[in-house]
């Protein structure tokens, strides 16, 4: 089965000159696994536990009795180690209860490809799969329709949405900002280059109060300037488009194919899929043809805050 792949080499009785195998034996060897979102999580959590505990993989195998290959292996992905013997190594990182679910049902999963994340009442972080892999691309695409995309909100504009979009209770919205705030210092490094599509109506949505609107679009403009970041408009005058099914970001790395993220009310949705990829890849080529360039879409934010200053004017008149 594909996702129980394993690699076995056709043994030559010629080639290995022994007189016991026969031509066309194999050699059994360690299952494969692909790489996934899922098991990108579990090795990166593992990591971050084991630096959290002052431990190398060596001395953590020591510790439990195990080869460090072992270790090695269960970052990597490589079946072999049990549900007692996962339970055991995070007993000795002092894994948080949470966590410690968490990664033992993610471990079952880490060769399943395509990954729904039901979004749980209550928990603020629901950004953290996302950013894991943010951290690792060398390219970021987003498409952002009716909001300003989460990669370039200001600590303000984003405590509107979160209380509005997440329905979050009023103590969580702090939580929320700071995450956001944190994804973005770790996209916006300069390390990879980051395309950012915005509907026009994204940028004239009222979002909190006149101030928050001035200091978002001003913002935009400060950061459009960065070489990394470019920052593209879809005008309202052109009228429908190829983005209309909703908001996406397409990741893109160096070793391990591309990705889709999509995030609903109730889910965030990662896609690995290479068929699911080609269809967004073409709505971007659609959005890339449709949208101002750079300069032109920094002239049209600076008319919205002119035209938005104006109006603050007639209504304080």
């Amino acid at each position: 089965m594909e996702d129980r792949q394993t690699a076995c080499f056709q043994v030559d009785l010629r080639r290995m000159g022994g007189a016991k195998r026969t031509r066309g034996s194999t050699v059994p060897c360690m299952p494969l696994r692909r790489s996934t979102v899922r098991g990108r999580e579990f090795g990166d959590a593992i990591r971050a536990l084991l630096r959290a505990a002052g431990l190398t993989n060596r001395a953590a195998a020591e510790l439990l009795g195990w080869q460090e290959a072992k270790v090695s292996e269960l970052i990597n992905g490589k079946e072999g180690t049990t549900d007692l013997e996962l339970a055991q190594l995070l007993g000795l990182l002092r894994t948080p209860p949470a966590e410690f679910d968490h990664l033992m049902a993610l471990y079952r999963e880490t060769n399943m490809r395509d990954w729904l994340q039901p979004k749980s009442a209550g928990k603020p972080d629901r950004a953290r799969t996302l950013r894991e892999h943010e951290k690792i691309a060398t390219e970021v695409t987003g498409w952002s329709m009716n909001i300003v995309h989460g990669l370039v909100q200001v600590a303000d504009y984003a405590h509107f949405v979160g209380r509005a979009m997440a329905n979050l209770p009023e103590d969580d919205l702090p939580v929320y900002v700071s995450n956001r705030i944190a994804r973005q210092k770790e996209a916006l490094d300069g390390y990879r280059t980051i395309t950012l599509y915005m509907h026009e109506q994204a940028l004239r949505l009222p979002v909190g109060n006149p101030a928050v609107m001035a200091e978002q679009l001003h913002h935009l403009l400060r950061v459009s300037v960065r070489p990394y970041l470019n920052i593209r408009l879809v005008p309202t005058s052109f009228g429908p488009h190829a983005g209309l099914s909703g908001d996406f970001n397409l990741l893109k790395f160096k070793k391990i194919p591309p990705l889709v993220h999509l995030e609903s009310e109730g889910a965030n949705v990662f896609l690995e899929d290479q068929p699911s990829v080609d269809r967004y890849e073409t709505v971007l080529k659609s959005l890339d043809q449709t949208a101002l360039d750079e300069a032109a879409s920094r002239k049209l934010i600076t008319e919205i805050i002119g035209e938005e200053t104006q109006h603050d004017q007639v209504a304080q008149e």
